[in-house]
């Protein structure tokens, strides 16, 4: 028992340092390539875990917009059953979204106001541009939806995701060796993680370009999904994976993306020991309380994230 308790007081405290670490501000050290040019576009710093993305067309049905940024940022919280989902599109026709200094400004003050936010439980961030990728970094849920074309920082956008989801007709590849350079925004490192080391290797050395079917049959993503007359069919299927999040309590929801992202960084007893501590912040919520009530009375629980 008291190694236990030690063990959690060590990775309390790994927590708490590492918890520093993720206010990293959103879409760092990402080297952005266009759909359309490949020149890199800029090298920022920082890439932290837990990025969403969305490759889309214009959405439509929301109920609130916010324009930020000389409207290259457009914040959405959507209404009735979609409340708690808030969508983040860019809008950088001109410069095919192009991770520019002040629009990286404007996503991070966004990012750390919905940080701050516990009415946010999901966030899917999209483009309004077809075809171009763009990324944020959040403690909550992220979800990558891949409507068009990912390469090269746009993948690697959407590999820092929690969960990526794509069309059939999208196009997916690490193609910075074309280019004489090589990923640069976390491709070699997380894309070894999810599809194995060999294949990463075989995709990163050939630059090739891969469907959805073929990403969904490698693991590089969760879901693939038919692509529809609108273009969207992936940020549905992201808003639908979304709902499905919505009842949980939201605190747990966090703790539990916190313990995983840290868990998988460090070995199997470290990692316990993290989740350990994950689990008693979960205890003393006012949410914990609720859910055994809303068991008990056989009920929906209502969660307020405290």
């Amino acid at each position: 028992m008291a190694a236990a308790v030690a063990g959690s007081a060590v990775a309390l405290g790994f927590l708490q340092r590492r918890r520093g670490l993720a206010a990293v501000s959103a879409a760092a050290a990402a080297v952005t390539l266009s759909c359309s040019s490949p020149s890199s576009l800029g090298r920022l710093s920082g890439l932290a875990r837990g990025h969403c993305a969305a490759l889309t067309s214009a959405g439509r049905g929301y109920s609130s917009e916010a324009k930020v940024g000389e409207e290259e940022l457009r914040v959405r919280h959507l209404d009735d059953e979609h409340k708690g989902i808030v969508v983040l599109g860019i809008n950088r026709a001109h410069a095919k979204n192009a991770l520019n200094k002040n629009l990286i400004k404007t996503i991070s003050k966004v990012v750390e106001a919905l940080k701050m936010d516990k009415k946010v439980r999901t966030v899917i961030f999209r483009s309004e541009v077809p075809g171009i990728f763009c990324a944020a970094n959040l403690p909550v849920p992220t979800i990558a939806a891949i409507d068009g074309i990912a390469l090269g920082g746009g993948l690697e956008l959407a590999l820092a995701c929690d969960i990526r989801v794509a069309a059939t007709s999208a196009k997916m590849g690490l193609v910075e060796t074309k280019l004489a350079i090589i990923p640069g925004a976390g491709g070699t490192q997380r894309l070894p993680r999810t599809i194995g080391v060999s294949l990463a290797k075989e995709l990163i050395f050939s630059a090739r370009v891969v469907d959805g079917e073929e990403a969904k049959s490698i693991g590089l993503i969760s879901h693939v999904v038919e692509q529809n007359e609108a273009g969207d069919a992936a940020y549905r299927r992201a808003l639908a994976l979304a709902q499905e999040f919505l009842p949980q309590g939201p605190v747990a929801m966090r703790v539990a993306k916190l313990a995983i992202n840290q868990g998988m960084e460090v070995d199997l007893l470290t990692g316990l020991a993290i989740e350990e501590a994950c689990y008693a912040q979960t205890i003393p919520t006012k949410d914990r309380v609720e859910g055994l009530l809303a068991f008990k009375e056989k009920r929906p629980p209502r969660y307020k994230g405290e």
